[in-house]
């Protein structure tokens, strides 16, 4: 449980944990407010919300993340679900949040519905998604899948209309942006390879001499660094107010 946990840390939250402060903030999520953390995965945005207030829920659909979340947030009520179909009554919170998840929901149109339903009127439903080409990390490395010929999907809700579009009518879209360090080309390679994520898997999944050749051209296109470097991650936030 924690090895995938910590295989995603080192490959997507060094971003994500910056990013929840700044989606918090979007959201407006305060001291006093009952928040929901909507798809909580390893709790990047959960840890956040729980500086915040003292009322906060997660919903999660893996069972190893929601041992992860119960076992590290012992005061938050973790629940086994999808965003879908959650098990809390109409109006419950004044906050739902979506961190970097709609993209991956088996239904995010009803997934925001839902997020809807459990807020109550005047309430705050935000999510927000890597952007498709300004995510530099996401970017280089479906430049390099693209030049190897590598198939690839990429998750919708990627771009400001896709977002605003989801959350729908009176949608306020913001563009977020934080920035991560990486010691050497090596702290990145190796974080990719740990198997986190989409993108993360497709790396893992490559044969020796297959690794060999996207090593090569993930290093031109991060300009082939040989010292520390930073790497810029910018999302797309919209929040709507329940009526």
């Amino acid at each position: 449980m924690w090895d995938s946990d910590n295989a995603y840390d080192r490959f997507m939250g060094r971003f994500s944990t910056r990013l929840a402060p700044l989606f918090a903030d979007f959201a407006g999520v305060g001291a006093g407010q009952s928040a929901l953390d909507v798809g909580a995965g390893t709790g990047a945005l959960t840890a956040e919300l729980v500086r915040r207030t003292d009322d906060v829920a997660a919903a999660e659909p893996s069972q190893a993340f929601v041992d992860a979340l119960r076992a590290r947030f012992p005061r938050v009520d973790v629940r086994l679900a999808g965003a879908e179909s959650m098990p809390w009554p109409d109006g419950k919170f004044d906050v739902a949040l979506a961190q970097l998840v709609v993209g991956f929901m088996s239904d995010a149109p009803a997934g925001i519905r839902e997020m809807g339903r459990v807020v109550r009127p005047g309430g705050t439903v935000a999510v927000c998604m890597w952007d498709r080409d300004n995510m530099e990390m996401l970017a280089a490395i479906n430049r390099a899948r693209d030049t190897l010929g590598f198939h690839r999907e990429d998750s919708a809700y990627r771009s400001r209309d896709e977002i605003a579009q989801l959350v729908g009518d009176g949608a306020e879209p913001e563009l977020l942006e934080v920035e991560a360090e990486y010691t050497d080309f090596e702290d990145f390679w190796n974080a990719l390879v740990g198997g986190a994520g989409p993108a993360g898997a497709w790396a893992a999944s490559l044969d020796g001499e297959q690794r060999a050749t996207a090593r090569a051209e993930l290093f031109r296109q991060l300009g082939e660094p040989t010292e520390a470097f930073s790497l810029i991650g910018r999302a797309w936030a919209a929040r709507v107010t329940r009526a």
